[in-house]
């Protein structure tokens, strides 16, 4: 097996003896890097430490991951303009910290006979959200409600 020093250090090809002797003269381990290399590779290394600090590596990349979240925004097809405006300064507000928006837009009673008003409605807002956010499933119908989902671009 190649042998490889905790301090990187390569002693080349040696026998399995010579390495368990060396790593217990050291007071380490000895820990298979490369069971598949020819020959495998093996170094001495403290394997407290070593998984310690690899559980390290493993928080601190965590840490540096955005989770996307998907926010709903709900909407109604008789919606007011400044209620419209308000709506969508969340809307861009949650896709500039990088989440996904799903615009929900509800109908009740007689509104159902007016599909077509929540279409339009949704194409304004595809169109006031072109430059920030790319559509990720169009608008559908789904019951009472069509809904559509916008992700940053």
């Amino acid at each position: 097996m190649r042998l490889i020093l905790a301090d990187g250090d390569n002693i080349g090809v040696v026998d399995r003896e010579t390495a368990l002797r060396k790593a217990e003269e050291a007071g380490f381990d000895l820990v298979e890097i490369s069971p598949n290399a020819d020959p495998p590779v093996c170094k001495i290394l403290d394997i407290g430490k070593y998984k310690y600090e690899e559980q390290k590596r493993k928080n601190e990349a965590r840490k540096k991951q955005k989770v996307i979240e998907v926010k709903e925004i709900k909407l109604r097809p008789n919606i007011d303009d400044h209620d419209y405006d308000v709506k969508m300064r969340a809307m861009k507000r949650f896709i500039e910290e990088g989440d996904k928006v799903k615009v929900t837009l509800r109908f009740r009673g007689r509104e159902m006979a007016h599909m077509e008003l929540g279409h339009q409605l949704l194409a304004r807002v595809r169109t006031d959200f072109e430059e920030h956010a790319k559509v990720e499933q169009d608008a559908r119908s789904e019951g009472r409600q069509i809904v559509m989902v916008l992700a940053p671009r």
